[in-house]
């Protein structure tokens, strides 16, 4: 075989490859058996699969108030999603995450997940930078947006009043 002929060849094959890594990716689930992996796809469908068809009994259960999902569910009606997050957190968060959290002046991207690259950005009133004092409190607000907001593969990065990065984390 020439030279020309091993390339092409090598070429037809990766395509291949790529095709088949590609058309197994969007197979929603990917192979595993995350439980958390449909039931957050559910809680984040949300509002839209529990009113529109509505199952009967089944529309009843899943919307049991008093849950996670539920609580979720009441904040993404109410203002801007630095509110819904505060909100979120003074109901469930620990009191070094409301403490924490009383510092976030805006969060964006929070609403906008597809489950591929999901970002999201939380800025703070903390100066100082990664060596200031808001490093330690960028930790729990990561933490506290990762218990707020579920995805595969989600980064939340918490940025100090300067625009400085202070930490991130995954959610």
């Amino acid at each position: 075989m020439g030279m020309k002929t091993k390339i092409a060849l090598g070429a037809v094959v990766g395509i291949v490859v790529i095709g088949a890594v590609s058309a197994n990716a969007g197979d929603g689930d990917g192979g595993s058996t995350g439980k958390d992996t449909s039931a957050s796809a559910d809680r984040q469908a949300g509002g839209a699969k529990d009113a529109g068809a509505g199952t009967g009994a089944d529309a009843k259960a899943d919307a049991k108030p008093g849950t996670k999902a539920d609580t979720g569910k009441e904040t993404e009606k109410k203002g801007t999603q630095a509110d819904q997050f505060k909100a979120f957190v003074k109901e469930n968060g620990t009191d070094k995450e409301k403490e924490a959290v009383s510092h976030v002046t805006k969060v964006q991207g929070a609403d906008d997940q597809n489950d591929i690259l999901d970002t999201a950005d939380v800025y703070t009133d903390f100066t100082g930078g990664i060596m200031g004092e808001g490093t330690g409190p960028a930790k729990l607000i990561a933490s506290a947006f990762a218990d707020w907001k579920q995805s595969e593969n989600g980064l939340v990065t918490v940025y100090d009043a300067d625009g400085e990065l202070l930490g991130n984390g995954q959610f």
